[in-house]
């Protein structure tokens, strides 16, 4: 390798923002992203909790979908779920990408984050990874009115449009398990661990670091 191209390699890899890591050797170059704690959306979450934060993500996806350099999106997700809209902007920006992108569930993929989890081409999830699926909530201030519960229940349907579009999982499973009043205390809703998800067809197999990165540079060879 030449100075230039090596010191051309050392400025890409010094730009890659905390909590990203880019991976590379002789075959290919992946890009690791990581999608932790709260989705953060139009309000900033507090100063105690860990976020990504959407405007720094969608960019980012984009450049990647630019970059000659990268031949893959590895996808790292241990997330609480958060903003419904960003979580989704973020989701469909990834199930838009022409380059492989693979997702591996680790510790949690909760509420929006189970659409970031299908928006991958491929997805995995460890064994001892759960998913919480429940119904679309809001704070603040919540008018009475038919126009209010319209509104949560077509957002309530794009999101589980989404998820079927991108997954083997049935539209009616996605509202039972969302509407299921046995599991969580003084709330409604699903959690599933790592084979539970993939039974369901929500997530493609049960897989670790070793499954994501074979199936990734299965995409990259074709």
């Amino acid at each position: 390798m030449s100075e230039e191209n090596k010191s051309e390699n050392e400025n890409k890899l010094n730009d890659v923002p905390d909590g990203m890591v880019l991976a590379e050797n002789s075959r290919e170059s992946i890009y690791c992203m990581c999608i932790v704690g709260q989705i953060e959306g139009h309000y900033l979450a507090g100063e105690n909790q860990k976020s990504t934060k959407y405007e720094h993500i969608l960019p980012r996806l984009v450049s990647l979908e630019e970059d000659e350099h990268t031949d893959g999106v590895l996808l790292l997700l241990n997330t609480m779920g958060g903003d419904v809209e960003a979580g989704l902007a973020i989701a469909e920006l990834i199930s838009s990408m022409s380059k492989p992108t693979v997702s591996i569930v680790l510790g949690g993929g909760h509420s929006i984050g189970v659409p970031l989890a299908v928006a991958a081409k491929k997805s995995f999830i460890v064994p001892s990874a759960t998913m919480t699926i429940h119904p679309v909530r809001i704070s603040g201030t919540v008018i009475g009115a038919p126009q209010t519960f319209t509104y949560f229940r077509d957002m309530q349907e794009r999101i589980i449009n989404f998820i079927s579009r991108n997954s083997r999982a049935e539209p009616d499973t996605l509202r039972q398990l969302m509407m299921r009043p046995d599991q969580i205390a003084t709330d409604i809703g699903s959690v599933l661990a790592g084979e539970e998800a993939v039974r369901y067809g929500i997530i493609d197999a049960i897989g670790g670091l070793t499954d994501a990165l074979e199936a990734l540079r299965g995409m990259i060879k074709k």
